[in-house]
């Protein structure tokens, strides 16, 4: 009993005080909070699997891939593996911490506006199978998008095009702002501030969601990512619950999660963390933007988007990652019903070789066919398995097969969003890849 009483008390306190595997008896029951863990605790060589993750991130960073990294790994609830590595910048002056705060860039499509449509799905206020246009209103009068369905925009299989850059809107041809659209300081009329200095006027989204609104839609029904809606659906999150888009998230999900650092605009927050930079910007802020959204369609959104503009730490990821793998579970407190986490996490049109779930990314189809250059992500993950990843060089993954969370961040647009090495170099899916071989391994060795 002594033996039982400190191994449950080591779980949950945070304090590791036993080294044995956990008997499964003693695992977290299904809808419990995060808590802290070890890989000695799920017998894991835990020597094994720093040296292999340090080799890849180092050559990570020789390569310019990235100045620094985090990755998080949680198994069945507990956090069994959460290493930073390198600097913010390649000078080596600020190394990278655990509590960091970094930009998402598009895991804000998952983590942001998603679960709010699930939410709204749950409530019979959205149906996936009836035109967009009953709720976007704009939309009947567009032949072409009347009868586009929100399951085809949600699993990018309604054609629509890809990304627009409304900046081009903004910039005069020698490269200075448009006066009609950006000015340098506050007033009523240019409140939406993009970054320090830059407002921009509040009804350049009435602009921006025109342009959408009479963008071409391909003929063709096929598998084609597009992040346009996601700049929508904040609007129409607003228009439906009666409360602004970033307030109701942070009500229904954020701080009820216990999110501490979760949300947009994080410079005007104060909190103690470091934010990590992402790009030395020439086009259009002309200086290193930290704290300030990376995606430029956002930042025009004052920083508030559905397509990016979230930044939290690992563990704010690891939370709701969570939660998804629970099946809209946790801590106790129901968010989602399974019935709708199950719908937007399995592959809608794989007849059409699409792979996508509703808003989130999904293994490639036959995933576990391919080798770890061919695979996307790592051969090893469930085919239940989602996730999504982030210009910025983010990627957060859950499996409920295996029970696994895995967060990896990164600000690989540092100096240059040029810098493209985090996907030739396949370092993602090659950390990922580790922690399903270690646990296989330590299955087949288990007496």
């Amino acid at each position: 009993m002594n033996k039982l009483f400190f191994i449950l008390f080591g779980l949950f306190s945070g304090i590791v005080v036993s080294q044995e595997p956990i008997p499964k008896t003693l695992l977290l029951p299904v809808g419990s909070s995060l808590q802290e863990s070890s890989l000695t605790n799920y017998g894991l060589d835990s020597l094994s699997i720093n040296h292999k993750i340090d080799s890849i991130v180092t050559t990570g960073i020789k390569n310019n891939a990235f100045p620094g990294a985090q990755v998080l790994i949680a198994k069945e609830g507990n956090i069994i593996f959460h290493q930073s590595y390198g600097f913010h910048t390649y000078d080596s002056i600020q190394s990278v911490a655990i509590n960091d705060i970094y930009d998402l860039a598009s895991v804000t499509k998952i983590l942001g506006p998603l679960p709010a449509i699930m939410k709204l799905v749950d409530e019979g206020k959205l149906n996936l199978d009836l035109p967009f246009s009953t709720y976007w209103k704009p939309w009947k009068r567009q032949k072409d998008k009347r009868n586009i369905t929100l399951r085809e925009i949600l699993a990018h299989q309604a054609g629509l095009e890809p990304y627009i850059v409304f900046l081009n809107e903004t910039l005069k041809n020698n490269g200075r702002y448009k006066n009609r659209f950006i000015r340098n300081k506050y007033s009523n009329r240019f409140s939406n501030e993009a970054f320090e200095g830059i407002y921009i006027k509040n009804r350049f989204n009435r602009k921006m969601f025109r342009i959408i609104n009479r963008s071409e839609v391909s003929a063709e029904k096929k598998y084609k990512y597009s992040g346009l809606t996601f700049l929508i659906f904040p609007e129409l999150i607003t228009e439906i619950t009666g409360i602004p888009y970033e307030d109701y998230m942070e009500q229904e999900f954020y701080k009820p999660l216990g999110m501490k650092t979760f949300g947009f605009l994080p410079s005007t927050k104060n909190f103690p963390n470091k934010i990590v930079p992402t790009e030395e910007d020439s086009i259009f802020r002309h200086t290193l933007t930290q704290g300030w959204v990376h995606d430029e369609n956002a930042s025009l959104l004052g920083g508030i988007s559905g397509n990016a503009g979230l930044f939290g730490t690992a563990n704010d990821l690891a939370i709701i990652m969570q939660l998804f793998v629970q099946n809209g579970l946790y801590a106790g407190k129901r968010y989602i019903s399974e019935n709708t986490i199950q719908e937007f996490t399995k592959v809608q049109y794989p007849e059409n070789d699409n792979r996508r779930g509703l808003g989130f990314d999904k293994p490639y189809l036959e995933n576990n066919t391919f080798k770890i250059a061919d695979a996307y992500p790592a051969p090893e993950v469930g085919a239940s398995s989602f996730g999504h990843s982030g210009f910025t060089g983010t990627f957060v993954w859950a499996d409920p097969e295996h029970q696994l969370v895995y967060i990896f961040l990164s600000n690989r647009v540092y100096p240059t969003r040029e810098n493209r090495n985090l996907y030739t170099l396949n370092i993602r899916s090659s950390i990922q890849q580790i922690f399903y071989q270690a646990f296989d391994k330590a299955k087949q060795h288990k007496p």
